[in-house]
Parts: C-alpha cells; structure tokens; sequence
C-alpha cells in the first residue's frame, strides 16, 4: 500500500475501483450514461464544493461531520490493511462517488445492483461504520438525503467478525 508524504496509508491508488451494473431497467440506462460521463470528473467537483463550502450544508445531518451507522472499532487482532483486503477478497470496491467524511482512509462499496448498495467507511481512528442504501448514481437525491438507508448490523457483523470489535452504542433504522 502507498504511504504519503505524512506516513499515513494511501489506499485509494491501490484498490480496484467500483464499477456500475448496466441496468435492466430501461428508465435507469440514461441515468448510468450520464454517470460514466461524470464518474471520472467526480472527485475534481466534489473538492470544489468543499473549497467553496457548499459541503457543510449538505452534510449536516451527519453526526460529528461522519455518516450515521457505526458498526465498530478495528480489532486489535487485525489492522486496516487486513480488513480492506477482507473486504475487496469479498467484492467490495473503492466508492468513487461519495463525499468524505472527516478522518476518512477508506471508503468502499459492494453493489448489489444498478440500484443498491453496502457501504463501509473505515477511518484513521479505527472506527468503521456501514450501511445500506440506494446508489448514488440511480437516485442521487434519495442517495444524498440517506433517504432508504438502513443499517443492516446483522450482515455487516457476520462479514467482520474477525477484523472488528462491535460497538455497543448504533444507531437504529
């Protein structure tokens, strides 16, 4: 794994990227051409609309400037990088479609379709925090307004077991 200028991890150059499912829906297929056009120009907007700090609004129903839904801490058996490789070993792909959230290192998805998603962020303290939820590229308003999110701990927990220690204190749907 890369390592910057400051000696923290850089894992967004060596995780393989996420790719849509062409959708079976007719009324979806405009919606995935128009996001493989603006897929590559995503991160370039997205850090202009921190820079002008348009962000803050948009990310204010978030606790502590993090997404809801913590699922845990990483485990004191396992580190980051044996957790991201769990998790790319189970079909999970860098989410290059997301803001980011303060303290941010990794941030991943596993879609189920043109429409769903699991979503994990993994942050520089260790907490890890996932839920799931429409695709920003189906419903992108639905998407940014977490509208149909949920936290499905269950699914998440049985997939981590081994690489993070569960906390006591979620959210609930």
């Amino acid at each position: 794994m890369s390592v910057d200028n400051t000696g923290r991890h850089r894992f967004e150059e060596d995780l393989p990227a996420s790719e849509m499912v062409y959708p079976s829906a007719l009324s979806h297929r405009l919606k995935y051409l128009v996001w493989r056009v603006y897929t590559p120009y995503h991160a370039y907007c997205r850090d202009a609309l921190y820079s002008l700090k348009t962000v803050r609004k948009i990310k204010a129903n978030r606790v502590g400037q993090r997404q809801r839904y913590l699922l845990g801490h990483i485990a004191p058996s396992s580190h980051v990088g044996a957790l991201v490789e769990h998790l790319v070993a189970n079909g999970y792909r860098q989410q290059e479609v997301a803001w980011k959230d303060e303290g941010e290192i990794v941030n991943l998805r596993l879609l189920q379709d043109f429409v769903y998603q699991y979503h994990i962020r993994i942050f520089e303290d260790g907490e890890v925090r996932a839920h799931y939820e429409f695709t920003p590229e189906c419903y992108p308003l639905r998407h940014l307004r977490q509208k149909g999110q949920t936290h499905e701990r269950e699914y998440f927990l049985d997939l981590l077991r081994d690489h993070i220690t569960p906390s006591e204190e979620w959210e609930r749907d």
